[in-house]
């Protein structure tokens, strides 16, 4: 075995309380079904309070601030299904009303980048299961503590035996049944929970996560995803992506990825130029993947962006992380009706962009619609490509949202009259989560010639 490096590992540390994912399935299911129960009883008593002579504003705040605690410590704590649904909410929060969205703010971010750790035993255990009896003759020193969590897993820091410092990433023991049995109940609390992020409706997001539940779960596919981007991204100055060093079905070792902070600290203090550059490098990575490997990264929440700085500390590379969730697409590339549509829309064309619609199965051939509103409700995904540089912004985020769910608004009713075939689910939820990624960093992107470089059948002639 080689010389044990002169870092020692860190000692065990005390299991933290929300650690043990396969805790007893009433228990979690209990935490679970207190997130509506409490968000009815904190409004029930805020409805005391105004009578009692307190403003509505200082009452709303109230609750949007205990609510915000307690949804937020109980996904984060429990992890599994449920930190993996606050996870996507956080890409939304853009999108939510100044009022509403500060409170909950701080608590977003946080579950985005951390979690509590499980012991460093039980690390050494499930890397032992899955690298074999000699692992510590690869795997020459493991940090004792976790650089980094997850909804599923942990990252933990080592040192392969060739000398290249890597990220060993460990899946919790029960998550699978952890993440399954959350999204059931999660899914049966859906109408409860909704109210708790005004606007937006659970029940498809979960379904949505249950569906790629398995393939997450399965560090062998996680590897095979992300070792094709990394060798399709070998030579890019823009982009870098570590390769694989090793992996079973729960634990993924890949090369270290020095960073000092991830899209998330950008998004909180970065600056203008910062704001800008990031941003631009976070589109032309998700339009540019699929043409490169055949798959869309599709969890664009801030953790899995990492900035890569130069040198002098001007803005460099992005690392891009987690490669669980990719949408593997039957063409090897992004649809070309979905360019085509989406240049339509961009020329302002309505009648044609209805026919290409059912064409594609979004609107079914028995609903009627009026064209200019389904022109008006795709906004949000149009409005970008039409200047030659767009800037993103959580005002045009709120703008957007709030017109799309005000049921006085005549695009209202397009919600009810839309489909979204099966085909294009993940591909839609990636590029919502993209926009609100975006809005919250607020850049400013040349998105037009991106789509025209990138999307199939967005260039095409009219």
């Amino acid at each position: 075995m080689p010389e044990e490096p002169d870092q020692p590992e860190r000692p065990d540390q005390p299991e933290p309380r929300g650690v043990d994912l396969p805790r007893k399935a009433v228990a979690r299911t209990a935490r679970l079904a207190a997130l509506p129960l409490g968000y009815a009883t904190r409004t029930a008593v805020g409805l005391g309070k105004r009578l009692g002579g307190q403003t509505a504003e200082s009452v709303a705040s109230d609750i949007q601030q205990r609510t915000a605690e307690q949804l937020f410590r109980t996904l984060g704590e429990l992890k599994g299904g449920a930190m993996k649904f606050g996870q996507a909410l956080s890409v939304l929060e853009s999108a939510l009303p100044e009022e509403v969205a500060a409170p909950y703010r701080d608590h977003l971010r946080r579950l985005q980048d951390s979690a509590p750790p499980m012991p460093t035993q039980t690390v050494r255990q499930e890397i032992e299961k899955e690298l074999g009896p000699d692992w510590r003759e690869q795997l020459v020193w493991l940090d004792g503590g976790p650089a980094a969590a997850a909804s599923i897993g942990q990252v933990h820091r080592g040192r392969w035996a060739d000398g290249r410092e890597v990220a060993v990433k460990v899946q919790y023991p029960g998550a699978g049944e952890a993440l399954m049995s959350d999204l059931r109940q999660l899914s049966r609390l859906a109408r409860g929970v909704s109210p708790l992020f005004p606007g937006v409706d659970a029940k498809p997001l979960i379904a949505e996560i249950q569906a790629r539940a398995a393939d997450e779960l399965d560090y062998h596919l996680e590897a095979e995803a992300q070792q094709a981007f990394a060798d399709a991204f070998a030579d890019d100055p823009d982009i870098m992506v570590p390769p694989v060093v090793a992996a079973g079905t729960t634990v993924l070792v890949s090369e270290w990825l020095e960073s000092p902070q991830s899209i998330a600290g950008i998004i909180a203090e970065g600056t203008r130029e910062e704001r800008d550059h990031y941003g631009e490098l976070l589109v032309r990575f998700l339009f540019s993947g699929p043409a490169r490997t055949g798959m869309l990264h599709a969890d664009p929440h801030p953790g899995n962006f990492r900035v890569i700085p130069h040198a002098d500390g001007s803005p460099g590379q992005l690392g891009v992380l987690d490669y669980g969730a990719v949408a593997r697409l039957p063409e090897r590339q992004l649809p070309r009706a979905m360019g085509t549509l989406m240049r339509i829309a961009a020329h302002e064309q309505p009648d044609r962009l209805v026919d290409g619609l059912r064409a594609e199965g979004f609107i079914r051939d028995n609903v009627k619609v009026e064209p200019e509103l389904v022109l008006a409700y795709l906004a949000p995904f149009v409005e970008p490509t039409r200047t030659e540089r767009f800037r993103f912004s959580r005002e045009w985020m709120r703008g957007q949202f709030q017109r799309l769910n005000d049921p006085s608004d005549p695009t209202f009713a397009m919600a009810t009259k839309l489909n979204l075939p099966p085909s294009y689910m993940l591909i839609h939820r990636t590029w919502l989560g993209g926009i609100g990624l975006l809005s919250q960093l607020e850049a400013e992107a040349p998105f037009r010639a991106i789509l025209e470089e990138s999307l199939p059948g967005f260039a095409d002639p009219r």
